[in-house]
Order: structure tokens, then C-alpha cells, then sequence
């Protein structure tokens, strides 16, 4: 299913600064066209090592997100480095690293299935909903329930295949609102999609690219008004 225009139109994020928390972002990738600086977290701080991606997994997800809100200045939090494992603790740690800097949007592709946790990440939430940061989550990862995306306070996300890129849908479960949207990066000439990257990774990140454009003429940014403005751009076909 295709929406013919991006929700929002005309919006492009500007005067946002949104955080990727990720593998970091290779800045010379042609995809990567906002302003964008870093930040290493965690154990690697402070050495030789930079907030320049190995992997490709952030900038990818990054790219998702720029397509659809190049005017908004975006930072890498880099949590991984060789492979997209990190603990609990340095999860927190680039969590804190966001609400500490003022972001406006942070992008959390990924989550802890360590749910003993919970009451450390529902402080965390409630901290950044205070300071007006919007936490944009992935709700499950391989089909597991992770933190903090399935808590009340942030803009949790799944994967709904049968969108494009450019729309995403509202659902809800025992009265609690989610979103899903595709699961799909920007495309890379010559590659075909089933061998791209892709999963939920892309679904957070894309929804992150639609709330910058939602978020850009909003007043208040409460998670009630979020949530209003986003039902007004879903898909609904």
C-alpha cells in the first residue's frame, strides 16, 4: 500500500535537533545530507575510537530519517561498535547522554528485553517527558517485548509491512497507542530490497522522519498532543 504525499507537508524538521542512538553515522554517505555531529558512549569514551559508523547500521537508519527531515540537526550516540550488542547500562548511559543535551527527538531502534529494568527506564521516561524529549521506540525486537518501547511516555513503533516508507498507522491495544510503519531503509541503487537492510530498525526510524515533520509547527510536544497530531497524518486506507 502506497500514500501518494508524506504527511505534513512541507515540513522538513527545521530548528529540531534529534539523537540516533546507534552504531554511529558515516557523514560522507550521500544519504546523510543534515547537519550532523556525534558522540561516543559508554566504555570507548574518551579513546581513540570515533563516533564514525563501521557498520552501516546507523547511518542507514540516520538516512531513513533524513529523507523525510533534512532540515532538523541530528546527533550519533554511538552505542556499538563491531556488532549491535551493548549492555543495559550503557543503554541507560546514551539515554541520559539525550535528555542531558536537550534533544528534541530521540530514535532508539532497538531496546533491552531485560525487564528487570523497568523502573530504572520508567524514571528515564518520565524525565524526558518532563523536559519535552520524545523517546521514538522499537516495541519488540525479534517478536520479544524490549525497554524502553513498550512504556507508557514514548512513541512506540512496529513494523507494518505493507506501508511504503513515507506513511505509518495508528493502532491500539488495552487502550494504549502504538504505531507501525515499514520496515524498509532508503533504497541503494543496484541492491535489491529482500538483500538490503531492513526489520524494526527501519520502522522506528522512519516514524522518527514522520514526528520531525509533525513536530516542526507543533506548540506543545506533551505526549497527549503528540499523539493528537499524529492521528491527523496516519494512513487510514
Amino acid at each position: 500500500m502506497c500514500s501518494t504525499e508524506m504527511p505534513f507537508p512541507g515540513a522538513t524538521g527545521k530548528g529540531l535537533k534529534i539523537a540516533v542512538i546507534d552504531s554511529g553515522i558515516n557523514t560522507n554517505h550521500p544519504h546523510i545530507v543534515a547537519k550532523t555531529s556525534g558522540v561516543l558512549v559508554g566504555e570507548d569514551s574518551g579513546s581513540s575510537v570515533t563516533w564514525d559508523d563501521v557498520l552501516g547500521h546507523g547511518t542507514a537508519v540516520a538516512a531513513a530519517i533524513q529523507e523525510k527531515a533534512p532540515g532538523a540537526e541530528y546527533f550519533a550516540v554511538k552505542l556499538f561498535d563491531k556488532a549491535l550488542t551493548t549492555t543495559s547500562s550503557r543503554l541507560i548511559r546514551a539515554i541520559e547522554w539525550t535528555i542531558d543535551s536537550g534533544m528534541d527527538l530521540v530514535n532508539l531502534s532497538l531496546g533491552t528485553s531485560a525487564l528487570g529494568a523497568k523502573s530504572v527506564f520508567e524514571a528515564l521516561i518520565k524525565r524526558a517527558e518532563r523536559l519535552g524529549v520524545i523517546m521514538v521506540c522499537a516495541r519488540y525486537e525479534n517478536r520479544n517485548p524490549v525497554l524502553p518501547g513498550i512504556l507508557d511516555g514514548v512513541v512506540s513503533v512496529d513494523v507494518d509491512w505493507r506501508l511504503d516508507r513515507h506513511s505509518y498507522r495508528v493502532s491500539q491495544v488495552e487502550g494504549e497507542t502504538y504505531y507501525t510503519a515499514s520496515g524498509f531503509p532508503r533504497p541503494l541503487p543496484g541492491v535489491s530490497p529482500v538483500r538490503n537492510l531492513q526489520g524494526i530498525s527501519f520502522a522506528v526510524a522512519n516514524m522518527t522522519g514522520l514526528l520531525a515533520r509533525a513536530c516542526e509547527h507543533m506548540g506543545s510536544r506533551s505526549m497527549q498532543d503528540v499523539h493528537r497530531t499524529l492521528a491527523s497524518g496516519a494512513f487510514t486506507a
